[in-house]
């Protein structure tokens, strides 16, 4: 056992780790599988880890000054803002996330919400179970092929989600910063401004990485850019809005509706403003599931906790 690389799960919401333990063993590794919640629960249950695979536990710079022995830190998931990646980088830890995991299920889940927006299903529901029959919705409604769906990012779920929103005959535009200028869209998607994004844009969505650059991106002077019948769409990271400025956004009529997965904190305090509101469709945080995404994604973590252990020249055996 002395020889044999130490992985660590820090935390994890699956039903069991069978994947991940097959995988690792049968590479060589050992397994330990624990539900840290704080950054002391790690330290103390993952100080001699060779390799940590983490869900939400926090990953900090004390953490990472702990974990002598740490190589590799995989995230289950895409996105990594519970990893403090410079400190990870100051000790030549490798970061790995899952980047082709959920694309598709997250993609259908925001054109999903979108279309429930636009189509006012939710309010035609409520008017129905009140007894109002009316064959005309409650407020003026945009066909989609007259209305532009802009995504903020351009990555695989980004296009993803456009790609659907092509077929239901919708305008696409995107806004990505760091998309190269020497790289190529399609012909029917355009290339836009993040200030031009907010004005032209009838569908909003967010797929993009929650950074210190982009944490609440979408705040109150951005949601006064936007057109009063604009959707807001956000299936990426809670932090990216400001959802406070967002609730008083749609009570006021400002943007006409919202649909959000993720919040800034989760699950969504019970007296926060946004349960209020009668034009925000709320879902917790469920975009990225299916009956295949989980397995999946438990399956490719292992491997490249495996694989990336493998490279950094450790002893195992596959």
């Amino acid at each position: 056992m002395q020889n044999r690389p130490k992985f660590v799960i820090t935390d994890f919401q699956f039903p069991h780790i069978e994947a991940e333990r097959c995988i690792i063993e049968g590479a060589g590794g050992q397994l330990a599988a624990l539900q840290c919640k704080t950054e002391l629960d790690v330290i103390e249950c993952a100080r001699d880890a060779d390799v940590l695979l983490v869900q939400w536990a926090p990953i900090t710079r004390w953490v990472i000054e702990h974990l002598p022995n740490c190589k590799v830190i995989v995230r289950y998931g895409i996105g990594l803002d519970n990893i403090d990646l410079e400190a990870a980088r100051s000790r030549s830890i490798k970061v790995c996330n899952i980047p082709d995991y959920c694309i598709d299920e997250v993609a259908d889940h925001t054109v999903a919400l979108a279309l429930s927006l636009a189509r006012q299903v939710m309010a035609i529901d409520r008017q129905v179970r009140q007894g109002v029959w009316s064959i005309v919705p409650p407020r003026p409604m945009f066909a989609a092929r007259e209305s532009t769906f802009v995504t903020i990012g351009y990555g695989r779920i980004a296009r993803a989600v456009l790609q659907r929103a092509r077929a239901f005959k919708f305008q696409l535009a995107t806004c990505d910063p760091y998309l190269g200028a020497d790289v190529e869209l399609p012909p029917d998607v355009a290339r836009v401004e993040f200030d031009d994004a907010l004005a032209v844009a009838d569908v909003l969505a967010l797929n993009m990485p929650l950074t210190n650059e982009t944490r609440h991106i979408l705040d109150a002077a951005a949601f006064a850019q936007m057109k009063p019948t604009s959707l807001l769409i956000n299936t990426a990271r809670g932090a990216l809005v400001d959802t406070v400025a967002l609730a008083n956004a749609l009570e006021s009529g400002v943007i006409a509706g919202a649909g959000l997965d993720v919040f800034e904190t989760e699950p969504l305090p019970g007296d926060h403003p946004l349960r209020r509101c009668s034009n925000a469709l709320l879902t917790s945080h469920v975009s990225w599931y299916s009956e295949l995404s989980g397995p999946n994604l438990q399956r490719l973590a292992a491997e490249e906790a495996v694989r990336s252990l493998r490279l950094a020249n450790a002893p195992l055996c596959i």
